[in-house]
């Protein structure tokens, strides 16, 4: 019940986050639209972006939350005060050294992640500025991510899931007080972003002094938790930053498409945050220190019973969620961006591209649930294995997806960039399944076929509910906003009711939700 509770919190919180998230997405399309200046803003965002899954939320927490538990369980507070210290300060000076580095090669990023830009001397003069801009955001949140992994440690997850409806607001912010005082009005976007990553490492130091945790940087790279913790990052620097590799070499072939492809595929894995970030991330959140905990104390039947219950609770939400995204792709889009400079044309591209990425939703909520499993062991090479293949087949996908539609010059072709990351996605899970299972590591509690009976018979009863729903609204982008978002409103309510009502009738009770004992 406990890893329920937590979940629900953390996932609760989130959402709101999420919601914020819209509101900046929604102020964002609006005033910018979907053009090359915002293409550039999203290839400028995606680097830095890509840093921070190793350096904070990915390959870092994960090697480091492991360790930090070990050290906790012992219960020795001044050893554990000496470990937070000695991480936090190399961490604190590799980061800064990383963020001066971007800063000075921002010119070879540009031209290795955007090669369609070397065309265009303007877009890639601004790209190259909107990096060296949001470069700095890198140390703001990596040192955030820290404080966020220790408050996670000590069961506080409130905190780390609430500051990231701060970025959003500071973001949103920016965009609508700056543009106007800026000679390059998407510079706004760039200092907005600079500013979320300051106003998060405050909140969440302050929240870390209350606790009595606050660090004292020192820098010692032979300290033994140091070495141990970056001992096991390094391997996992690939296999935790799987899914942005994936995003990084879509964004090398989106580059070479028509203006705004960027733009429609940054809003479609935005959407695809909502599922994945209020209950994928929130459960990985949650049973990494439970797995950890489970492993330290030698329970193997807790650790299989947790990861177990991780994977129904992803699955529950991920299928139906998949089935909404599918059918309600462009609605959605309709509703929440075509207003101000985003065009019904731009809705249809990032209907197309939504609805080729949703396809590896459970793919990759699986994988966000897995992927703990192995960390929790200090196990990184098998991660890394399985992210090598993920990376080498969605390359090869692109290419052979991608490339013919951009030859033949097809409209939508950036949604053949969306549907290889999905194919890979799911490989990537199928692949961290398959080698748990091998290694004896998991082991399936009884009920996942009545399980797959329940959920299966739930979405097909939701699809049905939801497509004739949506049929008979008609064209949404034709509809004025309060009817977009009210008809919007009454089909998805109607998804989650049948969904809902369908798993009731076949027997499934909250019950069923609870974690371990």
């Amino acid at each position: 019940m406990r890893l329920l509770r937590s979940t629900a919190t953390f996932g609760g919180l989130t959402l709101l986050s999420r919601v914020a998230g819209y509101v900046r997405d929604l102020v964002q399309s609006s005033v910018f639209g979907a053009s090359a200046a915002t293409d550039a803003f999203v290839i400028a965002y995606r680097i830095p972006n890509f840093l921070r899954r190793i350096f904070a939320e990915g390959s870092f927490q994960t090697a480091f939350v492991p360790v930090f538990t070990e050290v906790k369980e012992r219960g020795d507070p001044k050893a554990l005060k000496d470990l937070l210290d000695h991480v936090a300060g190399v961490l604190c000076a590799v980061v800064l050294l990383v963020t001066a580095l971007g800063m000075l090669v921002a010119p070879l990023i540009a031209a290795v992640f955007a090669p369609g830009t070397l065309a265009d001397p303007e877009r890639f003069a601004l790209l190259t500025q909107l990096l060296r801009i949001t470069f700095p955001y890198l140390a703001f949140i990596s040192m955030t991510a820290l404080a966020a992994a220790v408050l996670n440690s000590h069961g506080r997850f409130a905190v780390p899931a609430l500051t990231p409806v701060l970025h959003n607001l500071a973001m949103i912010a920016a965009m609508l007080t700056l543009p106007g005082l800026l000679g390059v009005p998407v510079y706004a976007l760039a200092y907005g972003v600079l500013l979320a990553g300051a106003v998060q490492l405050v909140v969440q130091w302050i929240a870390l002094a209350r606790l009595g945790v606050l660090p004292q940087l020192k820098i010692d790279t032979h300290h033994p938790g140091v070495r141990q913790v970056f001992a096991l990052m390094l391997p996992t620097i690939f296999g935790a930053s799987v899914a942005q590799v994936n995003l990084l070499i879509g964004t090398v072939f989106a580059s070479l498409l028509a203006s705004g492809s960027q733009t429609w595929l940054y809003l479609t894995d935005r959407l695809m945050e909502f599922p994945q970030g209020i209950v994928g991330a929130a459960i990985a959140t949650v049973i990494l220190p439970a797995l950890s905990r489970s492993h330290a104390t030698a329970d193997g039947g807790r650790y299989s019973a947790t990861l177990d219950w991780g994977l129904r609770m992803a699955l529950l939400v991920a299928l139906p969620a998949t089935i909404g995204l599918i059918v309600l792709a462009e609605p959605i889009n309709a509703t929440l961006y075509q207003y101000g400079r985003f065009t019904a044309f731009d809705t249809r591209m990032a209907g197309l591209s939504l609805i080729a990425l949703a396809i590896g939703l459970p793919g990759f909520m699986m994988a966000k649930v897995l992927a703990p499993a192995f960390f929790s062991r200090q196990d990184t090479r098998t991660p890394v294995r399985a992210a090598v293949i993920t990376v080498v087949a969605n390359v090869a996908l692109c290419v052979a997806i991608v490339t013919p539609l951009w030859w033949l010059d097809v409209e939508g072709a950036h949604a053949g960039i969306a549907l290889a990351t999905a194919l890979a996605g799911t490989l990537n899970a199928f692949l961290l399944w398959r080698y748990l299972r091998r290694d004896g590591r998991m082991q399936w509690r009884p009920g996942w076929g009545r399980f797959g009976v329940r959920v299966g018979l739930a979405c097909l009863a939701m699809l049905m509910a939801v497509l004739a729903g949506r049929l008979s609204v008609g064209i949404w982008g034709d509809l004025a906003p309060a009817a977009r978002v009210l008809n919007l409103g009454w089909v998805a309510g109607l998804g989650v009711v049948v969904y809902a009502g369908v798993l009731a009738a076949l027997g499934f009770r909250p019950r069923d939700l609870r974690g371990p004992a």
